[in-house]
């Protein structure tokens, strides 16, 4: 794993309830550690309920709610997966927005599992190179996503993986990307 100084960049990570708890624990920590720091974001305000797997994990407390949250004062989101998360979070508008805009300002963009169903219906999937959890490769392809079964794909700051399984590799390369900055080539 190679180390990236991500230090003074702030990195929204935007979630709800039923968010696979490891997918927002360990890039949350791998951003801290890195010296970045991390914000969470979400459609309502409170704490937000995790899980590992089926099973009811921690809760989480939000620092921001998407529709108060601006893009421009971030240098980075990540997306954390989970079923429920993401199902919730692709038919929030504000959600997919607050998303489309992180691609609008070429910003890095790192998505796990199952959240690049919110990047379907936030419009900027359609000739990505990505993965994600097997399941949504057809929706995803559907969408005009050029999807791939391997551990980790980068195309132009914008990371997807798979499973909880791929997070070294996820979040090794979400700090490179993090580090690198504004990419000319992430767009919507």
């Amino acid at each position: 794993m190679t180390v990236h100084d991500i230090s003074g960049k702030k990195v929204a990570f935007l979630l709800t309830d039923g968010v696979e708890q490891v997918e927002l624990t360990s890039p949350w920590e791998a951003v801290k550690n890195a010296g970045g720091q991390p914000t969470l974001v979400a459609p309502g305000s409170g704490t937000l309920q995790g899980f590992n797997g089926t099973e009811k994990g921690d809760t989480f407390t939000i620092d921001e709610t998407v529709a108060q949250a601006n893009p421009d004062n971030f240098h980075a989101l990540v997306l954390p997966g989970g079923v429920v998360n993401a199902d919730h979070l692709r038919v929030d508008k504000d959600a997919q927005a607050f998303a489309r805009r992180f691609f609008e300002q070429h910003k890095p963009v790192a998505a796990i599992c199952h959240a690049p169903w919110l990047l379907i219906d936030a419009g900027v999937v359609s000739g990505r190179d990505l993965t994600s959890y097997h399941t949504l490769q057809t929706d995803l392809r559907n969408a005009g996503a050029n999807w791939t079964d391997d551990e980790v794909v980068v195309d132009q700051g914008f990371v997807t993986s798979r499973n909880p399984d791929d997070l070294p590799a996820f979040n090794d390369k979400m700090l490179e990307e993090i580090a690198e900055g504004e990419h000319a080539g992430q767009t919507a």
